[in-house]
């Protein structure tokens, strides 16, 4: 996406945002983003949600869409029935729709055409760690305007988005992921914020957090006295007042998070099996001592490629960021799935949908 579209950004009052074509997996070649009659015909099976009712919901429940307002909708070219939707949705709302389509080949033309000097105009998903580090940096002024003019944001995707590629990744059927994430992204947001309430209080009397799994995670955060955030799939009146993350949407919803007290993480945390750049990494494991993250080891043919990312990232990259607890009552793992562990960016990031999660990264 172009810079002059990241800086419109900033001046609307609503965002809705489709994150299957950012987040699947760059083809290799040009060739593998043409269509098949084939693969059309896998499209055609895949089990399908209410498109009309999903984009009246999130223009109306979700984004509350107001009369007057400037809403940025964007998606990648698969989405385009959902995007056509939510664009007239917005427009009967008496708010006004700004459409933009990217798609995989798109991103992949980014890397192999633009060049490197032009990293910091814009963000985009990455082949060359280093351009990645340097074109997230870039885009940190921009997202920090967001919240700062409290910009209201619904991301559909949240890391399942079932494409060809993440389904193979995650060891299911794209039949089978897609069936998971529209029955999650399709939860009763209103029994979600209640669950997140509930969990809010309780965590919010606590002190401390010890997170332990059988693979060899054993990591303690202290929490006393830190706000928690939910994500529960709406956009109340009361969030708008609070700004910040209290106006962000990811679908599916259904998280319960907060920053804890700063140099207090200690311990490990394991991932058994992730993916950098659509390739293996296993056995991640990273240590943290003081709130910060002192080593990072792992095996597996994307481990070099998360390795060298972190390291191009700048001061900060160390500092342990965030504790994240999944309560969406929709979201069912399948056991035989790889679902569970995913790592979005180049950082470390542990997530399990009905668990938990950390996330080490540049503190703001």
């Amino acid at each position: 996406m172009s810079r002059k579209f990241y800086l419109l950004l900033v001046s609307v009052s609503a965002s809705l945002t489709l994150l299957s074509c950012q987040q699947a997996q760059p083809p290799t070649n040009t060739t593998e983003n043409k269509a098949t009659p084939a693969m059309t015909e896998t499209a055609k099976k895949m089990p399908a949600t209410d498109l009309e009712a999903l984009s009246n919901r999130l223009v109306t429940q979700v984004a509350g869409v107001k009369e007057g307002e400037i809403v940025f909708v964007n998606g990648g070219v698969r989405d385009m029935e959902l995007l056509e939707n939510i664009a007239t949705d917005v427009r009967k709302s008496g708010a006004y729709p700004l459409l933009t389509v990217g798609s995989d080949r798109m991103f992949k033309k980014y890397y192999e055409e633009v060049p490197e000097k032009y990293d910091s105009q814009a963000p985009a998903a990455g082949i060359s760690p280093a351009r990645m580090a340097a074109i997230s940096k870039a885009g940190e002024p921009v997202a920090d305007l967001f919240l700062k003019r409290n910009v209201r944001q619904v991301a559909v995707g949240n890391g399942l988005y079932p494409t060809a590629y993440r389904a193979k990744r995650f060891g299911m059927s794209q039949d089978d992921l897609a069936k998971t994430f529209w029955e999650a992204v399709n939860a009763d947001y209103s029994a979600v914020q209640t669950t997140g309430e509930h969990v809010k209080t309780t965590l919010s009397a606590g002190k401390e957090v010890h997170i332990t799994n059988p693979n060899g995670t054993d990591l303690k955060v202290r929490i006393e006295g830190r706000p928690f955030f939910v994500s529960d799939g709406i956009i109340s009146a009361d969030d708008i007042k609070k700004g910040g993350p209290a106006v962000s949407v990811y679908l599916p919803a259904g998280e319960v998070y907060c920053a804890p007290v700063p140099a207090t993480a200690e311990g490990t945390v394991v991932v058994s099996q992730t993916y950098m750049n659509g390739k293996e990494v296993t056995n991640l494991k990273l240590t943290f001592a003081g709130g910060k993250m002192t080593q990072m080891t792992g095996s597996g043919p994307g481990f070099d490629d998360l390795k060298k990312e972190y390291d191009a990232r700048g001061d900060g990259k160390e500092l342990f960021s965030f504790v994240d607890f999944g309560i969406n009552p929709n979201l069912h793992v399948w056991p035989a799935s790889k679902v569970g562990t995913i790592t979005p960016g180049p950082a470390a990031i542990t997530k399990f949908p009905m668990g938990w999660t950390c996330f080490c990264r540049a503190a703001r």
